[in-house]
This record gives structure tokens, sequence and C-alpha cells, in this order.
């Protein structure tokens, strides 16, 4: 039942679109990034029907418990973040001829009220995608100083200075704060509504820092070159700017070096979801795919 349930919870984004633009064959070596719960995942390994020589990859105990029960034995699974695993196949010498890293929350995440992702839930601040860290939302909400909460919501909200610098302040007032509800109705209070709620970039801000979210595509962005195949395919889901930035500053470096670059881009602007898919999924609006091909 809570199989079922987290199944029909999460859509993959884009599905489509990633394996027109994948193009998997039988016998093709997948790894995914973000398996998550195996939408992108089912789909693109019942066309290659290569499980032995794949990899699934997730930090969330909740994912890599319905992958465990729902893939083949033979496929390798690591509850791990996708930096961790991308070095250690790196280590171990693994290539692949399709990889796929998906950057977004999954929907399981955002509708488990526990997991504290979501301002629409009175829960506790935690936002962790790996239960095992120890740091939440609750701790730098509660205990990192003025200045570094107002620097973290221009950095990865991207919200105006003086408005960030405003919140800060209302939060450190208000101390302690043990709930997404407590810090959206106190953000709520200090804002102007616009087409989405005020707490929207605060909550994308401090998620990010939980989970190391920016650092992760960072580092891991110069490695997937090295696990892929000559003619192997690299698709990258985005969410928001930030991540997309990266994605598309790292395309761009690695195929500018003619003959001696790693990759050449295969989609020249980043695809977007259709209106069918956003009537089905309207988190889907904001996802970008950019894919790139190893020469």
């Amino acid at each position: 039942m809570y199989n079922t349930v987290m199944e029909k919870l999460h859509i993959p984004v884009l599905l489509s679109e990633v394996l027109a633009n994948l193009q998997p064959h039988p016998g093709e070596k997948y790894l995914d990034l973000t398996a998550g719960y195996g939408g992108h995942a089912r789909e693109i390994l019942d066309v290659t029907r290569q499980y032995k020589d794949s990899v699934l990859v997730d930090r969330d105990e909740f994912a890599i418990n319905y992958l465990e029960d729902e893939f083949p034995s033979d496929i390798e699974i690591k509850y791990t973040d996708f930096y961790s695993a991308v070095f250690q196949l790196y280590e171990r010498g693994k290539t692949f001829d399709l990889i796929l890293a998906d950057f977004g929350v999954s929907s399981p995440q955002l509708d488990m009220e526990e997991r504290g992702f979501s301002f629409k839930y009175d829960s506790p601040l935690d936002m962790r995608m790996d239960q095992k860290q120890t740091l939440t939302a609750k701790d730098i909400i509660n205990k990192y100083s003025e200045r570094e909460l107002a620097e973290i919501f221009i950095k990865y909200g991207e919200e105006k200075p003086g408005h960030a610098k405003l919140l800060a302040r209302e939060i450190v007032h208000h101390r302690p704060i043990h709930t997404t509800k407590e810090l959206a109705e106190l953000i709520a209070r200090k804002s102007h509504y616009s087409k989405t709620h005020p707490a929207t970039r605060i909550f994308q801000a401090v998620r990010i820092v939980v989970n190391s979210e920016l650092e992760q595509i960072e580092d891991t962005l110069p490695l997937l070159p090295k696990l892929l195949n000559p003619n192997g395919r690299l698709g990258i889901i985005t969410f928001h700017s930030l991540e997309d930035r990266l994605v598309k500053d790292f395309f761009k470096a690695a195929s500018s070096h003619g003959e001696e670059s790693e990759l050449t881009i295969l989609t020249k602007k980043p695809i977007v979801a259709g209106d069918v898919e956003l009537a089905i999924n309207p988190r889907a609006r904001s996802a970008k795919l950019r894919v790139a091909k190893r020469n």
C-alpha cells in the first residue's frame, strides 16, 4: 500500500522528453543519480533491460526502501548523496551510456507532513533529504545569526536585500520558531503577496542550505563526463534558476574546446513541460531539462 501511494504521489517530470532526448537502447548501462521513486528509471530500464550494470542512487531512506522493493535484486542501489555516489563510481572505474539527474525535491518529500519541506502543513522545521544528517531547518532558523540568515535569503532565495534583512531580523526577534507554519506566517506578515506565497523563496533558501544542494551540484558536474562512455548521454533536470545556471555554464564550458571538448550539447535551449503535463502535474512548471552527449 505504501509503495502504491508513493508511486502515485510522485509523477516523474518531463518523462517523454527525457526518453526522447536520452534515446535509451537495449543493453545500455544506466545511472540515475536521483532515482527517487523510480519513475524515470522504470521507463528507461524497460528499454535497456540492463539491470546488472546499472545503478540507482538516492539519499532519502524512504526512496531507497521503495527502490529495493520495486526493482530487480541485480541492480545496484546506493543509499548516499549524488556527489558521493559519483565519486565512488569514478574511483571504481565505472562508466555508463546514460546518466540522469533530477535535482528537484520529490513530491513525496513535499507531501509527507513530517518532513517539514512544505508550509502547507504545521510540521517540524526539518527539510532533510537525508534523515541521517544532523543539520535541520530548525537549526538554521534558530541558531544562525541575523546576518547569516539575510545572506542565505539573498543568495539562495534570490530575495531583495532589504526584505531579506527585514525577515532575518524578524526571525531572530521571534525565536524560538519550531514549525513550518510559524515560519511561513511570520514571513507572510512582513511581506507582500505575489503569484506565489511570500515564504516560497525563504523555504527554498533554507532547504538548499540544509541539503548543501548547490555545492553538491558544483562538485558533481565536472565528474559526470568521466562516467560516460563515448556517445553516452547526460540529462539533467533543474527546478530553479540557481541550479539551471550551474548546469548551463558547465555544459557551455565542457563543449567549448573544439575537438577536445568533453561534451556536445544536444539541447540548445532547455526543454520545459508542455500544457498537457502541466495540467496533470503543476509542479513541473519550473522544470528544465538539458541534455549533452559525450564526445
